[in-house]
C-alpha cells in the first residue's frame, strides 16, 4: 500500500514517490511491518505496552519508551532521545507486537531502560530534518574525495544526518583496519559538526543501498531480511549447483543469502540417498557415483574401467546393494537392478475446434507478399505507360520498322548501289 504521492496523475502517468521513503505513511518504506493486532482490544485489566518501534534512515530501527503517554500510531513522525540532541524517526510498530519484536531481537523487556520519545515532530523539526537529508548526497561525495586524498583503503557507502543536524554518521566498508584519526579531524573542519564513523559489512552495505537481484526482484536484505546467516559453498553442493562464483555471488560480492532458503529441504531429501563416495561392489567390478537427481530420486553409477557407460539406479536399489556389500555379498552386475521406466509416448496432433491447420497464422503473411508483388507490378506498369507516352510525344526522326507484308505509303530513301 503506497501513499498518495505514489498514485497516478491526471493523465494516468505514475507520479512516483517524491518523499524518498519519508512520507509518514510507512507504505513505501523498507522493512515495513503489518500490525495484525490493531483491530483487537486488550482485556479490561491489561494496560497497553508503553513502548514503540521507530525506524530511521534505511533499515535502522530502535525501541523507545513513551513516558508522556502520547497517542501514537504507525506512520507518525516523532522526536526521540539521542546523544547529543534529538533525532527524527517514523513509528513502525506499536502495541503488543513491540514486545514480541523485542523478545525476538533479544532486547531486555524493561521499558524504563529504553530511550524516550520527547514529542511528536513539529513542522520546524520536519523542515530541518528534510533539509539535512537533502545534503547527504553532497556530503557523501565530498567525504569520498577527502578519503581518497588521504590514501585510505576504505569506501564510504552511506551518510546519515541526525534529525537536529548536530551529528553526522559515516558508514564505511574496509577489508582491513583503517586509521582515520586525521580523516575525522578534516571531516569536522569541513562539515562543522560532530562526526561518527561506523564500519559495516558488505552485506549490510548492500542492504542500505538496495538494488535488483539476478532474480529480477528487489534485494531480500533491503526489503524483508533482517538477520544475515553465514552461507558456505557446501550449500551449493548439496543443491547440485555449479560452483561458479559469478553466479553464486550477490551484489555484495558474498554468497547469496537465498542459498540457505531451500537448504533444509534438500538435506531432508538427501537422507534417503546413499553417500556418493561409497562404491558399489559387484562381481563385474566396483562402481562409483557420477551424478544424482534429487527430484527424481535417481543415481548414475559407472564401473571404474568403463566411465563412459552410466547405469541408472534408484536410491532404494543403491541402498540395497550397499546392504549386500556390508554382509559380504556381491551381486553379479548393476544391470540386474536397473529398472527400465516406460517412455512416455507423444500423443499425435489432433485438430481442435476452430484450428484447421498449423499454418493458419502464416496465410496473412503470404497475402501480404502477394499484395507487395501486385503493387510492384502496378508500379512497373505505370512506369512503362509513362515511358510509352513520353516516346509518343517525341518527334520521330527515324523511319519506323516494317511489320509483316503490309505496304508502307511513306517514300523510302534509295540505297546507294555498289559498283562491283
Amino acid at each position: 500500500m503506497g501513499c498518495t504521492s505514489c498514485a497516478t496523475g491526471a493523465n494516468g502517468q505514475p507520479k512516483g514517490c517524491k518523499n524518498n521513503g519519508t512520507c509518514g505513511t510507512d507504505g513505501c518504506n523498507k522493512l515495513t511491518v503489518f500490525d495484525w493486532l490493531s483491530n483487537m482490544q486488550l482485556p479490561a485489566d491489561m494496560e497497553p505496552f508503553n513502548a514503540v518501534e521507530v525506524r530511521f534512515k534505511n533499515g535502522r530501527k530502535e525501541f523507545f519508551q513513551n513516558p508522556e503517554n502520547l497517542t501514537l500510531s504507525i506512520g507518525d513522525v516523532v522526536a526521540t532521545e539521542a546523544s547529543p540532541g534529538h533525532d527524527i524517526g517514523i513509528i513502525t510498530l506499536t502495541g503488543e507486537l513491540v514486545r514480541v519484536q523485542m523478545k525476538k531481537k533479544k532486547v531486555p523487556v524493561k521499558v524504563e531502560a529504553l530511550p524516550k520519545i520527547y514529542r511528536k515532530a513539529s513542522q520546524k523539526d520536519i523542515d530541518i530534518w528534510q533539509g539535512v537529508r537533502n545534503k547527504e548526497a553532497d556530503v557523501q561525495k565530498r567525504s569520498r574525495e577527502i578519503a581518497i586524498r588521504h590514501g585510505l583503503q576504505m569506501k564510504i557507502s552511506d551518510v546519515e544526518f541526525q534529525g537536529d543536524a548536530s551529528k553526522v554518521i559515516f558508514y564505511y566498508t574496509a577489508e582491513e583496519r583503517v586509521d582515520f584519526r586525521e580523516l575525522i579531524k578534516e571531516f569536522a573542519r569541513t562539515f562543522n559538526t560532530r562526526i561518527e564513523m561506523k564500519q559495516v559489512g558488505f552485506r549490510q552495505e548492500a542492504a542500505r543501498l538496495g538494488g535488483i537481484g539476478s532474480c529480477g526482484r528487489e534485494l531480500c536484505c533491503s526489503t524483508w531480511l533482517t538477520d544475515f546467516r553465514s552461507v558456505n559453498t557446501s550449500a551449493a553442493r548439496y543443491q547440485q549447483l555449479s560452483l561458479n562464483p559469478q553466479k553464486l555471488a550477490g551484489q555484495c560480492g558474498k554468497l547469496k543469502c537465498c542459498l540457505n532458503y531451500e537448504l533444509d529441504t534438500y538435506l531432508e531429501a538427501l537422507e534417503s540417498f546413499p553417500n556418493t563416495e561409497t562404491k558399489l561392489q559387484t562381481e563385474k567390478g566396483n562402481a562409483t557415483c557420477q551424478k544424482i537427481d534429487i527430484f527424481k530420486g535417481l543415481l548414475w553409477y559407472a564401473y571404474e574401467n568403463e566411465f563412459a557407460n552410466w547405469h541408472e539406479l534408484t536410491a532404494e536399489k543403491a541402498n540395497e546393494i550397499i546392504e549386500l556389500n556390508k554382509k559380504g555379498k556381491k551381486p553379479l552386475a548393476l544391470e540386474e537392478f536397473i529398472i527400465e521406466s516406460p517412455k512416455a509416448e507423444k500423443e499425435p496432433f489432433s485438430n481442435v475446434v476452430g484450428q484447421d491447420s498449423l499454418t493458419r497464422f502464416d496465410q496473412p503473411k503470404q497475402k501480404g507478399k502477394k499484395r507487395r508483388k501486385k503493387s510492384r507490378n502496378k508500379n512497373r506498369g505505370k512506369a512503362e505507360a509513362t515511358a510509352g507516352t513520353a516516346q509518343k510525344n517525341k518527334p520521330r526522326n527515324k523511319a519506323p520498322k516494317r511489320t509483316g507484308n503490309k505496304p508502307s505509303n511513306k517514300p523510302r530513301n534509295p540505297k546507294p548501289m555498289k559498283n562491283e
